[in-house]
């Protein structure tokens, strides 16, 4: 721990215009900074926060300003031991603010109601906004995710398949290099059909199956292409979901689209989602990185479609 790298940003913003210096501040929290004294913060040295304080330096830049960015290691006056409890504690209120709403969630009497179901996305989405930016596990993050284990098991239980009825809190197995079928295919496992799934990403040449792993679009997998379908139209089939959620035909048939490239359904929307994946993919080479933001991504898509 004591090794650990860390990138420190100082800067100093003009005067002129005036919110320009709350809006680096906004920018700074959004990426998860550390302030350690006034115009200097850290984060830890990792190839996504690099680009993100970049990206703020570039701004300041732009504006007129100065900013400097240094790699380090602590010597004297914090210890990384501190700095990674600094991060925790950053994260605490933000941990808080959620938990609160959880409660509030498992303790609401009508939990299928349209109103809740929206409450409960909005959620996991700011769940997942956090998760991103709590980079030393806050300790309140397990108490969340215990609740959002509660809500999902009440609102949402596990729903049966074609092979017979999938468990809660299974290992699911793709693929390395996620795209569009993988990338929603998870989304609506977690979503829908497991909300405790765990995901690996693995070389098919050396994988070896375990007994109790769930594979899904890969070859030899429980769940993958069928016919004329992708991995993620079977999903929705074998698990029986469209009655509850119809919106999730829209979602399926842009996939198919993008994945199988065969133009079948042409919806007016199915350009734009493959322009955003493939961005994805191309900034996020890491898999966890690119399904921690591809289902944000697919989590708006599918609200879109709801509230419509």
């Amino acid at each position: 721990m004591e090794d650990r790298r860390w990138l420190l940003l100082l800067h100093q913003i003009p005067p002129k215009p005036a919110y320009f210096r709350a809006k680096i501040l906004r920018r700074l929290i959004q990426v998860g900074a550390l302030p350690v004294k006034n115009s200097a913060y850290l984060l830890p040295d990792r190839e996504d926060t690099l680009e993100d304080f970049e990206w703020i330096c570039q701004e300041i830049k732009d504006q007129g300003g100065a900013a400097w960015l240094f790699r380090a290691e602590t010597l004297a006056g914090m210890s990384s031991a501190q700095i990674e409890a600094a991060f925790q504690e950053l994260r605490a209120p933000d941990y808080e603010e959620l938990i609160t709403l959880a409660r509030h969630l498992v303790q609401e009497a009508s939990a299928t109601s349209g109103e809740s179901s929206a409450a409960r996305q909005r959620l996991a989405q700011l769940y997942e906004r956090v998760k991103q930016i709590d980079f030393f596990e806050c300790p309140a993050r397990k108490e969340l995710a215990g609740l959002m284990a509660e809500i999902d098991a009440r609102d949402r239980p596990v729903i049966g398949s074609g092979s017979g009825t999938v468990e809660s809190g299974r290992t699911w197995v793709t693929r390395k290099g996620i795209k569009v079928d993988r990338i929603g295919s998870a989304w609506l496992i977690q979503r829908f059909i497991d909300p405790r799934a765990e995901f690996r990403f693995v070389s098919p040449g050396s994988y070896q199956h375990k007994e109790g792993e769930i594979r899904f679009d890969m070859l030899g997998a429980e769940f993958t292409h069928e016919g004329d379908q992708c991995t993620f139209e079977v999903l929705v089939s074998k698990s029986d979901l469209l009655n509850e959620y119809p919106a999730l035909r829209a979602v399926a048939e842009m996939v198919h689209d993008i994945d199988l490239k065969d133009a079948r359904y042409q919806r007016p929307e199915t350009a734009g989602l493959a322009r955003m994946i493939e961005g994805l993919c191309a900034r996020l080479p890491d898999d966890d990185a690119r399904l921690a933001q591809g289902q944000l991504i697919f989590a708006s898509l599918y609200e879109s479609f709801a509230g419509s």
